[in-house]
């Protein structure tokens, strides 16, 4: 083979394009403005002057602005004082050209139509920005630069223009707010247990919660051993196992019945969280499945659950000190690709703001997440289930039945939460405290136990919609399992 035959073929150059931009767009919106400003107010919500691609448009877009929002009148007479008298615009003075734009604009009818095509190209510029500084970043990044983060930061550019290349917001009328109002009574009203939002299976906690309400921020806490991983869990599984992908959302009124959820295990791989789920519903203790002390039937009725299980909508995502940024970005994708209608994050003292900053202050980087959760959470209409680790505080007093004041960086969390529960067990504190046996202490100890056997407490401590209060609920330590006190058919057999 010849020298040549090892040549690579260069890249060829690209032919130049010119970036997409409508220029009448901005002489006619611009026109209307000067014609009667009431066409300045239509636009301002979403334009500015850096979606305009002639510059010269852009400076007067901003004056036009800066006039109108300090109670003057701009028109092309008061315009023309703004600007250098000796521009010239292909033979034209800047104040013949602003009178132009003005005589050739008859109306403002179409003043926001013009201003959402001068947006939208304005973001497909942007696009292809930023496709170009991924393309230089990727040919010149150092070796060393891990592609992860430019995908990352990719990711993030692309994200932020989605999210803000919308023309809505801003102000809605209260007859609006009143509407959606009724629309989610209708939503409680005709739903079979009268809830407003996403069942939890847990027919006692949605009954005080009214189910899990989108946009809410929801802390489930507890210290170690409670079995908050264990509800949350629950909670998911519930959720997800109620789904129904075929079942079709007619309306607004449509009741929310299960959903797609998005599991964030920042300590469990996904693995522990299958056994646990494995465990939970196939009533194979989750130790026992760990140690490999099953037998054929136990094993058996775990394949029989896979097989059941295997196609549930709940994606997990074992990534370990994520940040609320990342969150975010993963969180949204699923949405745009899969849909989505539960966040759960186990748990929030595991993640990572985004400003190095915020991390040199803890509280002030839980102050970050908290407030990135409840952002996240109204930004895709969603509830979102954060747990967290309470404070060691809890074990040095008598009571153990944790407060809102036992929360790790409490300020924020306690701010930032819409609904914030607490998971209580008396019988774990009751096993660590057992008296000498045979004295008069170790009956009572044994009357206690017998008391707090398999019983857990859901207190919840702040709702911002609902009550507060204490809900009694059954849990099983060896399948992980929270569910209702009344259901007692779910207790092992107790001989009398």
């Amino acid at each position: 083979m010849s020298e040549a035959a090892f040549k690579l073929k260069p890249l060829e150059a690209p032919l130049y394009r010119e970036p997409p931009h409508n220029i009448e767009a901005e002489q006619a919106l611009l026109g209307a403005m000067l014609l009667n400003n009431d066409a300045f107010h239509r636009v301002a919500d979403f334009l500015k002057a850096k979606h305009f691609f002639e510059p010269l448009h852009a400076g007067i877009f901003e004056v036009i602005s800066e006039l109108i929002r300090s109670n003057k009148l701009a028109n092309p007479i008061t315009l023309k004082t703004c600007f250098p008298a000796t521009i010239d615009i292909a033979g034209t003075s800047i104040g013949q050209y602003l009178a132009r734009l003005a005589a050739e604009a008859t109306t403002i009818v179409n003043a926001v139509d013009y201003g959402r095509t001068i947006y939208d190209l304005a973001v497909r510029r942007e696009l292809i920005r930023i496709a170009e500084d991924m393309l230089n970043g990727a040919f010149e990044a150092p070796i060393d630069c891990p592609p992860a983060d430019q995908i990352q930061q990719a990711e993030q550019l692309l994200y932020e223009i989605a999210e803000t290349g919308r023309y809505g917001g801003g102000f809605e009328t209260f007859e609006t707010a009143l509407d959606n109002a009724i629309d989610r009574a209708a939503q409680a009203y005709k739903s079979d247990g009268k809830l407003s939002g996403l069942a939890t299976g847990l027919k006692d906690i949605d009954a005080k919660m009214g189910g899990l309400q989108p946009t809410d921020l929801i802390i489930i806490a507890g210290r170690p051993g409670m079995g908050k991983t264990s509800l949350a869990t629950n909670i998911a599984f519930n959720v997800a196992s109620a789904h129904d992908a075929t079942r079709q959302v007619v309306s607004s009124l449509t009741p929310i019945v299960g959903g797609i959820v998005a599991f964030f295990s920042l300590e469990m791989s996904s693995e522990q969280l299958a056994t646990r789920v494995l465990s939970e519903q196939a009533e194979v203790p989750s130790s026992n499945i760990r140690r490999g002390d099953i037998g054929e039937t136990d094993f058996g009725r775990l394949l029989d659950y896979r097989q059941k299980m295997r196609r549930l909508p709940l994606f997990i995502d074992q990534t370990g000190a994520l940040s609320i940024a990342q969150l975010a970005a993963r969180a949204r994708r699923l949405k745009r690709q899969r849909g989505l209608h539960l966040i759960v994050v186990d748990y929030i003292q595991l993640m990572q703001g985004r400003s190095q900053r915020a991390a040199q202050n803890r509280v002030q980087e839980i102050t970050e997440i908290t407030t990135g959760l409840k952002a996240l959470a109204k930004e895709l209409n969603v509830p979102v289930v954060a747990l967290s680790q309470l404070s060691r505080g809890v074990e040095n007093r008598d009571e153990k039945r944790p407060q809102l004041s036992d929360l790790r960086e409490s300020g924020s969390i306690e701010q930032d939460a819409d609904v914030v529960m607490f998971v209580y067990r008396e019988e774990y504190y009751l096993k660590h405290k057992e008296p000498k046996p045979g004295t008069e202490e170790h009956l009572t100890w044994e009357s206690d136990m017998r008391d707090a056997a398999g019983k857990a407490e859901v207190i919840i401590a702040k709702q911002r919609h609902g009550p507060t209060g204490t809900v009694a609920m059954t849990f099983q330590g060896e399948f992980t399992r929270f569910f209702d006190l009344a259901e007692r058919s779910h207790l092992p057999h107790q001989s009398t």
